[in-house]
C-alpha cells in the first residue's frame, strides 16, 4: 500500500503498534509491516518523521537504549498517546462502519 492512502491514519497506526510496548525505530516499522500482514511495508523516511511528531506532540516519547551492543533510540507511547489512539480508534470504527454500511447497499 502507497503511503499516500495512509494519509491522516498513520498516527493511529504507529500509536496501535506502539501500544505493545516500547521498540525501536526499526521495530516499529517491522511491527507496522507484520501486523498488517505486509500492507503497510513504509520506508523509514516516512515513519522517523512521523514518531518526531508524535513526540513533539507528547503522544510519544523516545530514550537511547544501549543493549545489544548498539545504541538505538526506543519509542514508547505515553499516557496522552494512550488516550489518543483510544480516540481515534473509535473515530476510525465509526468511519468503517459508515462506509461498509453504504457499501452493503450497493449491489453488484
Amino acid at each position: 500500500m502507497k503511503t499516500g492512502q495512509l494519509k491522516g491514519n498513520l498516527d493511529l497506526v504507529l500509536l496501535a503498534v506502539l501500544s505493545g510496548g516500547p521498540l525501536h525505530g526499526y521495530a516499529v516499522i517491522a511491527g507496522l509491516r507484520d501486523r498488517s500482514e505486509g500492507a503497510f511495508d513504509l520506508p523509514e523516511g516516512t515513519v522517523y518523521p512521523a514518531l518526531h511528531k508524535l513526540e513533539r506532540d507528547g503522544l510519544v516519547r523516545s530514550s537511547w537504549d544501549d543493549s545489544g551492543g548498539r545504541r538505538r533510540r526506543t519509542y514508547e507511547i505515553t499516557p496522552r498517546g494512550e488516550r489518543a489512539l483510544a480516540c481515534q480508534r473509535e473515530q476510525w470504527l465509526t468511519f468503517v462502519h459508515g462506509v461498509n454500511s453504504v457499501l452493503a447497499a450497493v449491489t453488484p
